[in-house]
């Protein structure tokens, strides 16, 4: 393993089915046929030969809906990644209230599935219409009871704020109702309005609005909430009870390697970086033909994982040592980066501990701005 892979190795399954797209869902995602899902496997099993990773440290599931798969497809895909990856001590796969079942669970769970992540966006019908979400309250509940029962290592509850509509009183009834069921981890994401969605289209034509302001104000009211409630912020929208905390993101975070199969699945492998076809046909007709297509593919220099780096390293909240990860990447930290950290800190955007930069509140709250910044220095 080279040195800036000490980190870990990951593994990603894409799989790419949905029943249906959500208004703010920019992931590609097909709607199932049994054909399709037929061929998707066998390609699965294909890539994975053409491409092994060998073992690795963790693997994650996502889509589309993993969970929309019939019980024995997800054992047959899950056997897949144990041929190409072993079996992982951390495995997270992301299901959706509509599709879980208990024979479902319990086929992850044989496969060797240690995390569950619950998409459940919120507990309130309106904001969920909003959210264009097929599921209800209703089936939140009865999915988490067969979750709760199937006994995962880790259960992770996903919720969306800053959703039109949604004041600061849903969302702290949303906040409250998902401590109440007690899970070990928790997502909480601001919206984003990603092109060529439903939700996108509404914000140009005028229909919903961005509220900055709001934004703010339940940034820094879930990030109280939630540590009073025991649970750890480790990054800008993650939250876990100690021992918790999702160990595959942290290795995407730390500029680790991981392969992603399936199609639109994005690899980081031994200083190479590439995607794969945001189309079903497209990759499977590279799979097939045992020539598989790469897209954006990019040769990663030293400076590239630095910066990368330093811009997602700084969303956690143990921060980072620049100085360590020039060494770690054996590149130069540029003088300009210096100078940056030193002006955020004086604004209050950052604060120093030992050699360790972090952001501040008001920092996190402007983590992509800071981001941008820090690339610039790289240019």
């Amino acid at each position: 393993m080279t040195e800036q892979n000490t980190v870990g190795r990951g593994i990603y399954f894409h799989v790419p089915f949905c029943a249906s797209t959500c208004d703010f869902c920019a992931f590609y995602q097909e709607q199932p046929k049994r054909g399709d899902i037929d061929r998707y496997l066998d390609a699965m099993a294909q890539e994975c030969e053409l491409m092994p990773s060998g073992p690795v440290n963790t693997a994650f599931w996502g889509g589309g809906t993993p969970g929309l798969l019939p019980a024995e497809d997800l054992f047959v895909l899950g056997k897949t990644m144990v041929r190409a990856g072993g079996k992982p001590k951390e495995w997270s796969v992301e299901l959706a209230p509509s599709s879980v079942r208990a024979d479902k669970l319990a086929a992850l769970k044989e496969a060797g599935v240690t995390r569950v992540s619950l998409g459940i966006q919120s507990f309130d019908d309106t904001t969920l219409d909003t959210l264009g979400r097929r599921h209800s309250p209703k089936q939140i509940m009865e999915a988490w009871k067969l979750i709760e029962d199937a006994k995962f290592q880790s259960r992770n509850l996903d919720l969306i704020f800053g959703i039109p509509g949604q004041d600061d009183q849903r969302w702290l009834e949303d906040l409250t109702r998902v401590i109440e069921l007690k899970p070990d981890h928790i997502s909480t994401y601001c919206l984003t309005f990603e092109e060529d969605t439903a939700m996108f289209v509404k914000l140009s034509q005028g229909k919903v609005k961005i509220d900055k302001d709001l934004e703010s104000f339940l940034y820094r009211k879930t990030w109280e909430k939630l540590e009073s409630e025991g649970y750890a912020q480790y990054e800008i929208s993650n939250f876990a009870k100690p021992g918790h905390e999702c160990q595959h993101n942290l290795i995407t975070w730390h500029m680790g390697d991981w392969l992603g199969y399936g199609p639109s699945a994005s690899s980081q492998w031994n200083n190479q970086r590439w995607t794969n076809p945001a189309n079903l046909e497209g990759w499977l007709k590279g799979i097939e033909n045992k020539q598989p297509v790469r897209e954006q593919t990019k040769h990663l220099k030293p400076a590239d994982l630095l910066a990368d780096s330093l811009i997602f390293g700084l969303r956690l909240n143990s921060g980072i040592s620049p100085f360590a990860l020039a060494q770690r990447f054996q590149t130069e930290l540029p003088k300009s980066i210096s100078i940056l950290f030193a002006d955020l800190v004086e604004e209050g955007l950052m604060e120093l501990r030992g050699e360790f930069f972090k952001l501040t509140g008001e920092g996190r709250l402007r983590a992509d701005a800071i981001g941008v910044a820090v690339l610039e220095k790289f240019d």
